[in-house]
């Protein structure tokens, strides 16, 4: 392949902020290769970053090419024609919870996307060879992206794991939340309660294999509605909160029995999270925060779509190629499908 000089780039500059432009394509360091990348997954954190120019205590410091949940095909050396998922998340092997196996939790992880380090949404960019996966035939370019979110579900039910016929949770139905219950259900387990305030989303998690499905109000002071305490009146051994939001974590906290567990998997606004803590204390309960995928996850993502347990194509409900990036974050910012994918690659 000739590599031009330059290829598209979306980059936020600031809230609501998203500029496509010419970039000089990047030359490979040690252990790099060139990805052609194919496809962009935009998540939440994606809609924190374009909506606050932040997420969590990380800050817009400079415009940033967003997206770390990317499906690439290999451009250049021995491998170059190759399909690959992409792990975002670069750690750097030697710090303690690195020695320890806990590369998520890398004391100096250069992610995809966020920081200082620019992501996927561009035609052609350089990542470590070491953290890209084959992807089988099974496998599109459009639901390679979907793998990353995988993993994060697999991580957070790993966190939160539910007793053989045990009963679960998931509170918040976006598209983390819907791998979760779909994972549950390959599981085997008995009854699986979703929630969410969108009703495509509600219809899609009864669809994918949840038992109960309820639409609830958005916010945590509406408890006293009837969809929401039937929601809680479900009770279940391990609560996945996937919204962000403290009328999730409520909602999961009051459903949870007594020596239950709860894992936090959303991402609040402006990086604060309250709750009920009289009942989080009567019930002596656990409250696990989920951090991104670990680095086996990847693979056990690949292997149970393969095999047709977990169904990504459904997700996807939006593609835009890059140079509508901005309208691809407005899709998203509306929330009104499941999952938007961007494809560069098709400019």
């Amino acid at each position: 392949m000739t590599t031009p000089a330059a290829v598209a780039a979306a980059r936020i500059h600031g809230r609501h902020d998203v500029r496509v432009g010419r970039e000089p394509v990047a030359t490979p360091g040690p252990g790099e290769v060139l990805l052609r990348v194919t496809g962009v997954g935009l998540c939440g954190s994606d809609l924190h970053w374009f909506e606050e120019a932040s997420i969590g205590d990380a800050l817009l410091s400079r415009p940033l090419i967003l997206g770390h949940e990317f499906g690439a095909t290999i451009a250049d050396g021995p491998r170059a024609g190759q399909r690959v998922a992409v792990d975002p998340a670069n750690n750097c092997g030697r710090c303690e919870p690195c020695v320890e196996g806990r590369a998520n939790l890398c004391l100096a992880m250069r992610f995809a996307g966020h920081g200082t380090t620019d992501g996927a949404l561009r035609t052609l960019m350089t990542w470590p060879e070491r953290l890209l996966s084959e992807l089988p035939d099974a496998i599109g370019d459009d639901e390679a992206p979907l793998l990353e979110p995988l993993g994060v579900a697999l991580h957070a039910l790993d966190l939160g794991p539910v007793p053989p016929g045990g009963r679960a949770g998931v509170y918040g139905a976006g598209p983390i939340g819907l791998l979760l219950v779909q994972l549950l259900r390959a599981q085997g387990v008995s009854t699986i309660v979703a929630t969410d305030r969108l009703s495509h989303r509600v219809a899609a998690a009864k669809s994918m294999g949840a038992t109960d499905a309820f639409l609830v109000d958005a916010e945590a002071g509406s408890s006293f509605s009837p969809q929401r305490l039937m929601a809680r009146q479900v009770p279940v051994d391990v609560a996945f909160e996937v919204s962000g939001s403290d009328a999730a974590l409520s909602d999961a906290i009051w459903a949870v029995r007594p020596g239950g567990r709860v894992v936090l998997v959303g991402i609040p606004a402006g990086d604060r999270t309250s709750f009920e803590a009289a009942v989080a204390r009567r019930k002596e309960l656990p409250l696990l925060e989920c951090r991104r995928m670990t680095a086996s996850d990847l693979p056990r993502a690949i292997a149970l779509v393969a095999a047709g347990s977990i169904d990504l194509a459904s997700l996807i409900t939006d593609r835009f190629p890059l140079v509508r990036a901005p309208e691809a974050f407005a899709a998203l910012a509306d929330r009104r499908g499941l999952k938007v994918i961007v494809q560069p690659d098709a400019e």
